[in-house]
């Protein structure tokens, strides 16, 4: 199992326990993620540390001054 942290602006887009699908998005040299539809977005990631699933379970959301972080788990 994989966690990885995604950013979201605003309160009870998604839920703990919520099933998620993300969507991989290719710059330059890096990728980053989407929780669909466009709920939070991950860092970025170098090609050999992206996300190979492409969906995963929201196991914890924390407010935080900068916004709310949701991590979610991955089956890799």
């Amino acid at each position: 199992m994989r966690q990885e942290k995604f950013k979201m602006e605003r309160p009870n887009l998604v839920q703990i326990g919520d099933h998620v699908e993300i969507t991989e998005i290719q710059t330059n040299m890096n990728f980053s993620y989407i929780i669909e539809p466009a709920v939070a977005m991950s860092g970025c990631f170098k090609n050999a540390n992206r996300i190979k699933a492409r969906e995963g379970v929201i196991v914890n959301i924390e407010h935080t001054p900068r916004g709310f972080m949701v991590t979610a788990e991955f089956e890799e």
